[in-house]
């Protein structure tokens, strides 16, 4: 089957435990979006794990699914084209590690998947022995990539840790800040067990294709969703048996792994370079011209993913490595309702929208890909006008920088009251 993925979801744990993120709330926007298969997120955390073990029971090997009585209380606030969507959980967590290799203190996030309880509990006990597991949902341990992943390698058959958004500057593998040049130096004699990376929201596969190191590993694109409305920014895309195992030996091999459905790239809040105090925001030929500093303070600006990529790059723009899946890339539904309506995206007249369009075309994912586009003007013709242009890739980028989300746009100035307009004017025959 297919099916989309999304396997990184983290919070800090006062909002992993709150009324509105827990596995019942997961579920539901799973079921809206589109996706499948969830990561549980923040196993580390002892509350948490027993949440997860009291609301969550075995599916498929190695996934679990909502209790019975739980679930259909979960489908009973959504509609029928909703409501009977498999939702699967594949237990996981994000481990921030931070610690001094050579002359540098390194500060690596890793995502780790566990098959099963039990190998999840000796994870969480070795784990618990570095650092207190109580204190955040994403853990911070003065613990060594390497060792790490042996931890993760000694929890069970079928445990395996993905590198987490590796471009992001503080916090990457390949970070300017605090990361590495390559895998090999971040996970040393272990690195052969590493075969998948996260690309993160500032990155997409084009730009990753440029090196040619990376070659040998899945990308993988998750939303890193600190909150349930977040879910689906970024998936993963598998045609195998929904088992965690398949899911597994896709990533091993590439057979049965499907490609991705990205940000743009520039909406990441660390796409180029800048200097958000001051304002600043340059291009990697820029951040060059001046030495990485900022021209307003002075001090060395914050080096984005699109400058680093260009700093391990060995091929050109446009290069693809033959055989490697392709990608999509999308703006969340809420995005493009709000620029259409001309409010926020969290605003409520956005949801009551996207309520209405979920209940009559399916999730919001098929809405962007797959439903036509005829079918979407029933409901907003500037909406179908909007997605037709999202299908062609006809955006206008606004790139993010030091910590500063970009944004796409679909309309300039005056445009959308034009398409309003021709919508509204009548057929002459």
């Amino acid at each position: 089957m297919r099916f989309h993925s999304d396997l990184h979801m983290h919070s800090k744990y006062s909002r992993a435990c709150s009324r509105d993120s827990d596995l019942e709330h997961l579920t539901w926007w799973a079921r809206r979006k589109g996706v499948t298969l969830m990561g549980t997120g923040d196993l580390t955390h002892p509350v948490w794990f027993e949440r997860l073990r009291e609301s969550l029971v075995p599916a498929e090997p190695g996934l679990f699914r909502l209790r019975e009585e739980i679930d259909r209380d979960v489908a009973r606030t959504l509609p029928p084209r909703l409501a009977s969507a498999e939702v699967r959980f594949m237990l996981s967590t994000e481990v921030s590690t931070i610690y001094r290799r050579g002359d540098r203190t390194r500060k690596i996030h890793h995502l780790v998947y566990m098959p099963d309880l039990a190998a999840a509990e000796r994870f969480n006990r070795e784990l618990a022995k570095v650092g207190n597991l109580a204190a955040d949902g994403r853990p911070i341990l003065g613990l060594d990539s390497r060792d790490l992943l042996e931890t993760v390698l000694d929890s069970g058959e079928g445990a395996y840790l993905v590198p987490a958004h590796v471009w992001t500057p503080w916090f990457g593998v390949f970070g300017s800040k605090s990361g590495f040049d390559t895998v090999e130096e971040c996970y040393g004699e272990l690195s052969g067990h590493i075969f998948a990376l996260e690309t993160g929201l500032s990155s997409d596969p084009a730009m990753n294709w440029r090196v040619s190191a990376l070659d040998r590993y899945r990308l993988v694109s998750h939303s890193d969703a600190h909150s349930p409305p977040m879910v689906a920014r970024e998936t993963t895309v598998f045609e195998t048996d929904l088992d965690y195992f398949a899911v597994l030996d896709a990533l091993r091999t590439g057979d049965g792994y499907a490609g991705t459905v990205e940000f743009f790239p520039e909406e990441g809040k660390y796409h180029v370079d800048g200097h958000r105090g001051c304002g600043v925001r340059m291009t990697p030929r820029e951040t060059r011209e001046r030495g990485g500093r900022c021209p307003v303070c002075g001090r060395p600006l914050t080096v984005g993913v699109l400058s680093r990529v260009e700093d391990l790059a060995d091929r050109p723009e446009g290069a693809r490595p033959a055989g490697v899946p392709g990608f999509r890339s999308l703006v969340p539904l809420p995005e493009i309702v709000g620029e259409v309506l001309g409010v926020g995206s969290k605003t409520k007249k956005v949801a009551r929208e996207i309520d209405d369009l979920t209940a009559a075309l399916g999730p919001e994912l098929a809405i962007l890909q797959d439903v036509p586009v005829d079918d979407i003007a029933v409901h907003s013709p500037p909406l179908a006008e909007a997605v037709g242009r999202l299908r062609r890739g006809e955006v206008i980028r606004d790139p993010g920088y030091d910590g500063v989300f970009g944004s796409i746009r679909f309309f300039r100035p005056g445009e959308l009251d034009r398409v309003a307009a021709e919508a509204a004017a009548p057929t002459l025959f």
